[in-house]
């Protein structure tokens, strides 16, 4: 290979000392590479070695074909560049005296990518004597992690000082790494790679499997762009490495077009997947090709960047950070657990995490933070739980000719599931412990019966009850619904929301606090100061993610003033939830479930069609209210951003009105309105004066309509199941058919998957657990709604090791609650942290 690239290199001069003609050899530089490649192809030893001859290849063969001296000049610089630094340079006897050192410059960029270096083994470093220096961000070479290691000594205060405190990162940087969540230096240690191109897995493009996750190395070929039926813009790329091309399709990222321009060399990871017979990547990751890994055949990490931060740069500033910090974390975790478990010493899989030595030493990293997760989330839960059954409760005792008598008193027969729960909450309002309940039901499976049937309970026994809902519309459907049920027992109910006059405020307020008023339903503005309830023992929280802590802390010390007990806390939730999460989500909270929907209720018939069909869908919207029916559609949020959401829904609304619904009344809700403007706009819809209602995602938590029938999701594709289900319970909530259209503007698979299952099901439970797996917990819960600390490696599926941890995480908290044994204060620091910036999962 060595004398191929010098026979190379030769023609190249003389054609440059010649002026770019054409002439250096007979026939021209076309007619030498048919002749150069076939010997250089021969003499090729390694994939890089074939994969170089095949990008010399290409630039001879268009040699003769370049506008003019320039392009001529700038394609002989490349090559003549990419042979410079592939071939060793000739000592001189001169040039073998001895040269004062110094510290190598990194070669110079220039317009061709650089050259595919043959592996060579790199010697190890020699054990130094000297102390370890201060860490320094710098440019150095990509070197193997230092052998033997000197023992230093935890600092956990040195982890919480700021980025800047390690040399070389100055306020500047500091803003960009703040911007991917480190300010300090532990932040920055947690700030772990998104995903690694392992170079000692490279495969050459003629051995690809299908179905299998590999790394490819090429040079870009052609990169074009075009659009597909329905409007996606499709991004394709040919990829080649000297053994074989592969075709790279993105979709809606037109400027990859810009970014991947023939003759860059690239680096792409991903699926391989079958189109007509052929391996073809869809939506792999990709970089740029870095010589350095390359060479030393490393496992390279990729991490989250930001607009002023390199991947080059960011890989300077982990490495300089964690060969100086990761030695000096302290390991919170008791050494029998981690004997009992087999997990790494934190410092060894923080390092490991980001510059693995090889693919089993990564594994075993992730195993050993993912368990840290997982089992912080666990004592934290633990600890929810004890501060709550620390405060007594009122013990409200079962009577069960009350409930007996009340369920006789309704037109139709509970289910089973529902005479269960009943039968849960009676069991927990009757302790002394306070309640801390999950109630769980799917649209329309029964939810409020059941609210009412511990109201009853607590009014009978002499107690006052509060119910919350998160809006005015929804207090007063809480209020309607409730009030036919329970009246006729005797309970005095009242509704307290911003809108009530002055006037009849100051009797609620007077009623309550003398004990005149059983149940009080309302918003916001049942805890606002001057409320104060003579003995409330049950609070009830509608739709329990639409509050926050404070709010619902606030509603808690509603109690007697005495401080004698705490209320009891039953929160409702429409949203599914997979029971696969449940012991994840609410290990503080006891979880009930109404799995079981009454009979009689109409299944909503769920159809899917594409864009071009969406006349069908406006003219059977049209049919539906002639009939005297009412419709939503719904848009999809365009971006992460209010304002972008926004627009795109006025922009819609105002098409709609005014060409496709022209003699009708659209009216138009979206997240950038007031609370007040949204509540207006669905009092409008909710009392028949709009015909449709144009919305985005705000309209998923909402209000019972019973004369709408009509549900059209727009972009359906973009939201998860569990989301459209929430949509699709909009309808349906009154006595005629209902019906839900699905609009997709995307072919994807998973697109697909999720369409196809919501046209085959109505259960929100079977969905969620279809959504959880198509999309993962992340996507699942989307803005955090949760209240869980942000998981970064762990996912709330891995039921193994979520197991084991609640398993290790009771067992401390039992032998030590509060973790104030001297072994444990790391712990309970480390749990302090995690947690601070979570929600309230109460």
């Amino acid at each position: 290979m060595k004398n191929a690239l010098k026979r190379l290199q030769r023609v190249l001069e003389l054609e440059a000392s010649q002026g770019y003609k054409n002439k250096a050899v007979v026939g021209g530089i076309r007619q030498f590479a048919t002749f150069w490649v076939t010997q250089a192809r021969e003499a090729a030893q390694t994939e890089m070695d074939k994969v170089l001859v095949e990008q010399v290849a290409e630039v001879l063969a268009d040699y003769g074909r370049l506008p003019g001296t320039e392009a001529r000049a700038k394609a002989i610089d490349q090559l003549q560049n990419k042979l410079q630094q592939q071939l060793p340079q000739e000592p001189t006897p001169a040039a073998r005296k001895p040269q004062p050192a110094s510290q190598p410059a990194r070669p110079a960029k220039t317009a061709a990518p650089p050259p595919l270096p043959e592996p060579e083994d790199e010697p190890e470093p020699e054990p130094s004597s000297e102390p370890e220096p201060l860490p320094t961000v710098n440019n150095g070479k990509w070197g193997r992690r230092p052998t033997n290691r000197k023992q230093v000594e935890p600092d956990p205060e040195g982890l919480l000082q700021s980025v800047t405190a390690v040399n070389g990162i100055g306020p500047k940087m500091a803003e960009h790494l703040a911007k991917i969540g480190a300010a300090t230096i532990e932040d920055l240690l947690y700030t772990f790679p998104r995903r690694f191109d392992d170079y000692t897995l490279m495969k050459p493009i003629h051995k690809l499997a299908y179905g299998e996750t590999v790394t490819v190395i090429g040079t870009v070929w052609e990169t074009r762009a075009r659009h597909s039926r329905n409007n996606q813009v499709i991004v394709q790329s040919v990829i080649s490495d000297g053994t074989g091309k592969v075709q790279v399709t993105w979709f809606n990222q037109k400027w990859l077009v810009d970014k991947l321009k023939a003759g860059m060399q690239i680096v792409i990871s991903g699926k391989v997947e079958q189109y007509l017979g052929r391996p073809v990547f869809n939506s792999p990751e990709w970089e740029p090709l870095e010589l350095e890994p390359l060479r030393t055949r490393r496992i390279v990490p990729i991490y989250p960047l930001t607009q002023g931060l390199s991947s080059n740069r960011m890989r300077d500033i982990m490495r300089s950070t964690v060969n100086y910090w990761a030695p000096r974390v302290p390991d919170p975790l008791p050494a029998s657990v981690r004997q009992r478990q087999k997990l790494e010493p934190l410092p060894e899989a923080i390092q490991q995490h980001h510059f693995p030595d090889s693919q089993h030493a990564l594994h075993e990293a992730r195993r050993r933070l993912i368990f840290d997760e997982l089992f912080l989330l666990q004592l934290g839960m633990q600890s929810f739980r004890r501060e709550w059954q620390s405060q007594p409760g009122v013990e409200i005792g079962v009577d069960t000719a009350v409930l007996t008598q009340f369920q006789e008193s309704l037109p139709y027969t509970l289910t089973n599931a529902q005479q269960r729960i009943i039968q849960e909450i009676a069991n927990d309002m009757a302790t002394s412990t306070p309640m801390n309940r999950l109630l769980q039901g799917d649209v329309g499976a029964g939810k409020t019966v059941v609210a009412a049937a511990a109201l009853l309970l607590a009014a009978k026994a002499g107690y006052q009850s509060a119910l919350m809902a998160p809006t005015e519309i929804l207090a007063e459907q809480h209020f309607n619904g409730l009030r036919p049920l329970l009246e006729p027992f005797g309970i005095r109910l009242c509704l307290l929301t911003g809108s009530t006059s002055a006037a009849e405020k100051t009797r609620i307020y007077d009623a309550l606090s003398n004990d005149e008023i059983d149940l009080a339903i309302g918003t916001h503005a049942l805890i606002q100061e001057n409320v104060t309830f003579s003995n409330l023992a049950l609070a009830i929280v509608d739709e329990q993610h639409r509050f926050g802590v404070e709010q619902r802390q606030a509603l808690r010390e509603k109690g007697p003033s005495d401080g004698k007990f705490s209320p009891h806390l039953l929160t409702m939730s429409a949203t599914p939830i997979p029971r696969s999460l449940a012991l994840s989500l609410y290990g503080d909270l006891d979880l009930s479930i109404l799995d079981e929907m009454p009979p009689g209720r109409q299944e909503i018939q769920t159809r899917w069609i594409r864009t071009r069909e969406r006349e069908r869908a406006y003219a059977f919207i049209r049919k539906q209210i002639e009939d005297g029916r009412q419709a939503y559609i719904i848009y999809p949020l365009v971006e992460e951003s209010d304002k972008v959401d926004a627009k795109a829904a006025v922009e819609e609304h105002a098409r709609l009105q005014s060409q496709v619904f022209p003699k009708l009344k659209v009216g138009l809700i979206h997240g950038r309105l007031s609370s007040k403007e949204k509540e207006s706009v669905m009092r409008d819809f909710y009392e028949g004066h709009l015909n449709i209602l144009v919305s985005t995602s705000v309209i998923e938590v909402g209000v019972d309509v019973p004369n709408s029938t009509v549900m059209l999701i727009d972009g359906a594709n973009r939201f998860g199941l569990a989301q459209l289900h929430q949509f699709r319970g909009r309808v349906g909530r009154g006595q005629h058919q209902s019906y839900c259209i699905l609009v997709a503007d995307s072919d994807s698979p998973d697109a697909e998957e999720r369409l196809s299952a919501l046209t085959q099901t109505n259960d929100g439970f079977a969905l969620a657990e279809k959504d959880l797996e198509i999309r993962g917990p992340g996507e699942f819960f989307g803005r955090r709604q949760s209240g869980l600390p942000e998981l970064q490696l762990a996912s709330l599926l891995d039921m193994d090791m979520l197991k084991i941890a609640q398993s290790e995480a009771q067992a401390i908290a039992a032998a030590d609650p509060n973790l104030e044994q001297p072994e444990h204060q790391l712990l309970r620091q480390r749990v302090a942290r995690f947690w601070q910036n979570a929600g309230d999962v109460s």
